[in-house]
């Protein structure tokens, strides 16, 4: 059928030279793959590989950095730490996957999105694990799944509650909390021991942190943003010649299989972790959408509200996963995101290949033996720089908060000043009801409720007519996006 050409006049643009007016006998050629988006792009099989590999390797210290702190703070023995290491590389491949590729309509951004354990899960694990048992621990995790999966949709619409005002200050709590998690690791926890805070410990972590930052300072690239991958390794190695690592469990460790379901016994449900659990989901969504909206931004590709949804939903996803398979819950990772604008390689099946490695990686009961034989002084020091790092991260995203003529000083000041309370003294709330200081003794919560009230208060409830509301211009464009 001939395309009528419709008469030039004030809404029409002329045609240029450029122009084509198809005739009823002559079709303009199609080309499918000139309309697909860079996002869709199928590369050739040893790119996709290479590509994912990469990926993987970038984030595959962070990764195994959670389960590795969490068994060390809660003692753990060695095999069960590697049992939490290989299951969770085996729910990071699964969650990246689906992810990339897409689950029905409810789960999957389809998007370059890799996803890792996430250390805004770490604090609330430690004290549920702590005080009620990894029964327990897992039972919040698989509520908070189903919690996230059935909030996703509303969640992805209410997103100017949660500017960078409101995830800066918890991002900021959450590396500062952190930073003495790893000091235990690196001194030790009972300050009875012969060996605690032994200057070979403190020095064999400095050490980490040195090689961490030699790496950074004299390469670029794709070994510049494994340095923390280098750190372990040599780290590991220098121990040995110590005397400090053990690696006499790996002989005995199978080469292929994986972890039972609900390996830890039947989950436990109660109601205060539950609580603490759901806030920290929250707060990974908030970190999800700064980096969706990154990845967006760096693929040239717009993320609708219904993008975000089923990507927030498949964090849900991956936490009630977990729950069952002994993992820890897993969320985007934001190292990948630079990787992404580096390689200019936008292709959603290079992460896809990245979880099939994953999941592979995951299936090698050896391996997180090794991985689970790291002394502590080794992982405190890692730890050290990727804590500081996420609180330094906190702070370049209150970078973006607009100070003047407003309450936000205020707002970030009490937030993180309430928020270090427990860490600076952890007895504080000693005197208080048992559910209330498990709720208060978390910096995380504690963070997010002040700061996400009074963000409410002061700049919704309340503003002032020189006073507009305080949103990050990121989540204004997402805010738009969902119109």
């Amino acid at each position: 059928m001939a395309i009528a050409t419709p008469p030039e006049g004030p809404g029409r643009v002329p045609l240029s030279a450029q122009e084509t007016v198809v005739s009823p006998t002559v079709r303009a050629p199609q080309s499918p793959a000139s309309d697909r988006h860079p996002v869709d792009e199928v590369l050739p099989i040893p790119q996709l590989f290479f590509f994912g590999l990469q990926h993987m390797l970038i984030m595959y210290a962070g990764c195994v950095a959670v389960p590795l702190v969490l068994g060390a703070v809660l003692k753990l023995d060695t095999h069960t730490i590697a049992l939490i290491v290989n299951a969770d590389l085996l729910v990071a491949g699964i969650a990246t996957i689906i992810q990339s590729v897409g689950l029905t309509r409810f789960f999957g951004i389809r998007m370059p999105v890799v996803a890792g354990a996430s250390f805004t899960f770490l604090t609330p694990m430690i004290l549920i694990g702590s005080e009620y048992g990894l029964p327990t621990m897992y039972g919040s995790m698989i509520a908070a799944g189903i919690f996230g999966i059935l909030v996703a949709r509303p969640f992805s619409k209410v997103l100017r509650y949660f500017p960078s005002l409101v995830t800066g200050c918890v991002i900021t709590i959450i590396g500062l909390s952190l930073i003495k998690v790893s000091a235990d690791l690196i001194i030790g926890s009972d300050p009875a021991a012969a060996d605690y805070a032994s200057v070979r410990y403190i020095l064999l972590a400095f050490g980490v942190v040195a090689i961490i930052i030699l790496v950074n300072r004299l390469f670029g690239g794709f070994v510049r943003n494994v340095s923390v991958l280098f750190g372990l390794a040599i780290g590991a190695v220098i121990s040995w010649f110590m005397g400090l690592a053990d690696f006499s469990s790996v002989a005995g460790a199978k080469w292929f299989g994986f972890s039972t379901p609900l390996q830890f016994g039947a989950p436990e449900f109660r109601i205060v972790p539950i609580i603490a659990m759901c806030v920290a989901m929250v707060v990974v969504f908030s970190e999800m959408t700064a980096c969706v909206l990154a990845i967006g931004d760096a693929v040239g590709k717009k993320v609708t509200d219904k993008d975000m949804a089923r990507g927030l939903a498949t964090d849900g996803l991956a936490a009630l996963l977990a729950g069952f398979m002994n993992s820890v819950p897993d969320s985007t990772f934001g190292q990948n995101v630079g990787l992404i604008s580096l390689t200019k390689v936008k292709s959603r099946y290079v992460i896809t290949v990245t979880g099939i490695l994953l999941v592979i990686m995951g299936a090698i009961p050896k391996l997180g033996e090794v991985v689970a034989s790291l002394p502590g002084p080794v992982i405190g020091g890692a730890g050290l720089v990727m804590f500081a790092m996420t609180a330094a991260v906190g702070i370049q995203m209150l970078q973006k908060v607009d100070f003047e003529g407003n309450q936000n000083l205020l707002i970030v000041a009490v937030a993180l000043g309430v928020g270090m309370l427990p860490v600076a003294v952890p007895t504080i709330y000693q005197k208080f009801d048992q559910d209330a200081q498990f709720i208060l003794g978390s910096a995380i919560t504690a963070t997010v409720v002040v700061a996400l009230l009074l963000n409410l208060l002061f700049n919704h409830l309340l503003v002032r007519k020189e006073e507009p509301a305080t949103e990050a211009p990121e989540l204004a464009e997402a805010r738009e996006g969902t119109a």
